[in-house]
């Protein structure tokens, strides 16, 4: 749940606006058109919570998403 991703990531950073505004970026970059943008999100957040998270897996993901 996004919920859950959100209270992992918020101990990463502690501060909620720095932390909206850089998922917001993240989204922003990330995103891929035809995908739904709830599952970027998703994405985004994954990264504050994983910090060993490549951006190979990133890519990957990318392409999951594109193809269904």
């Amino acid at each position: 749940m996004r919920s859950e991703l959100v209270f992992r990531a918020l101990e990463q950073e502690s501060n909620r606006y720095q932390l909206v505004q850089q998922v917001a970026k993240g989204t922003r970059r990330l995103h891929r058109p035809n995908t739904r943008v709830q599952e970027t999100m998703n994405v985004v957040l994954e990264h504050f919570t994983t910090p060993a998270l490549t951006s190979e897996r990133v890519i990957y993901e990318q392409e999951e998403m594109r193809a269904a």
